[in-house]
């Protein structure tokens, strides 16, 4: 079903551990596709803390500790997420995870499906 997917990019874009592939989800949310042990994951690029985007630069999103490569690093307050599941394990939303998003590697393609989901920020258990 081809027509419900959108190309983000080129499975060579993403090198395990490195730079990741932003992408826009709708007008107002931005993505994100990463590669970790192999595989690809994609989150809306959205900490559950406060809202703000994870990467520190642009396609940043593994940062800039000696750990590099291991945890998805939120720019803001230095939350640490699993690459594979999105939870968070370190930081001020530690038990929270990222919003997935449905991604698919074929072909040297990578692709996400166009309808995705909306997700909210729980500001009640998760405080500024």
């Amino acid at each position: 079903m081809a027509d419900l997917e959108r190309l983000i990019g080129l499975s060579v874009e993403l090198a395990e551990g490195g730079r990741g592939l932003r992408f826009s989800v709708d007008d107002a949310t931005n993505g994100f596709a990463i590669r970790f042990r192999g595989e690809v994951r994609a989150y809306v690029n959205r900490c559950p803390h406060m809202g703000t985007e994870l990467d520190w630069q642009p396609g940043e999103f593994f940062g800039g500790m000696p750990d590099c490569g291991l945890y998805l690093v939120c720019s803001t307050h230095g939350a640490l997420f699993e690459p594979l599941t999105g939870k968070c394990v370190a930081g001020p939303c530690r038990g929270a995870s990222l919003e997935p998003l449905q991604v698919r590697e074929r072909e040297g393609r990578i692709t996400v499906d166009r309808e995705v989901p909306h997700p909210t920020i729980d500001q009640k258990n998760h405080p500024r």
